[in-house]
């Protein structure tokens, strides 16, 4: 069943910045696709569709685009967020490791360095969470489900590479309900439409992270999101 997450959310402004989304051109990897919300879990398949292999590959410099065979790869950016683990007592008015990771780390974790477009992304994700009443456990599931299907970089239609009309942080599709392509690539409409989503899940406050994510996502990788966990709880706490 397609659901029409415009007639939940108000209008959204949006200034030229946030807009912008990403071509091929820039990305850092891409993950799996958002359908809409449902309990039903997708089949776990043995690794990426071929749209998402190649998108990585040319994000990562290992394949070129025929338009660009000549280019070199950017290099990303690193911003003053590192990929260190927060430890030790947090800030004043930060949340705590044990606030933001209830349940502990599920499984081997991964970690991306963040350049200035990653970090106003994460950003808007974080301010989307305060403005739907998430809080900060439910920005860390926005961080890490983003993390995982965009690297937190904000995409536009990969052509050739797309997986189907999945497009924005969490690779949401038109065809399942999202809102329009416009929408789901306003960073603001995009993380709002996923804990509007996240809130309608039954207990998700109790669920593991990858449960709660996926459950909204229907990913074809389920499991992928948990590897996220400890550096989206570092990213909340530090942009908290």
């Amino acid at each position: 069943m397609k659901v029409d997450f415009t007639r939940w959310l108000p209008a959204i402004a949006k200034d030229s910045y946030r807009k912008t989304a990403l071509s091929v051109a820039g990305v850092a990897a891409l993950g799996g696709l958002a359908l809409a919300p449902t309990a039903a879990a997708a089949p776990v398949t043995s690794g990426p569709h071929q749209g998402a292999v190649a998108a990585i590959d040319l994000a990562t410099g290992k394949a070129a685009s025929p338009a660009h065979q000549d280019e070199q790869p950017e290099q990303p950016v690193e911003s003053g967020l590192t990929t260190g683990s927060a430890t030790g007592k947090p800030p004043a008015g930060k949340p705590s490791r044990d606030q933001l990771i209830p349940h502990g780390i599920e499984g081997a974790q991964s970690r991306v360095p963040l350049d200035d477009a990653q970090l106003a992304n994460a950003r808007a994700i974080v301010d989307a969470a305060k403005k739907t009443g998430v809080g900060d456990r439910g920005a860390v599931i926005g961080v890490a489900t983003s993390l995982q299907e965009s690297k937190l970089y904000n995409l536009g239609h990969l052509g050739a590479y797309n997986d189907h009309d999945s497009q924005g942080l969490f690779q949401q599709r038109p065809s399942s309900g999202w809102g329009t392509p416009e929408q789901i690539t306003d960073p603001e409409y995009a993380a709002t439409a996923f804990f509007t989503a996240l809130k309608n899940v039954g207990g998700w406050q109790d669920l593991p992270l990858t449960t709660a994510a996926q459950t909204v996502q229907v990913s074809a990788f389920p499991y992928a999101y948990a590897q996220w966990e400890e550096q989206a709880a570092d990213i909340v706490q530090q942009l908290w």
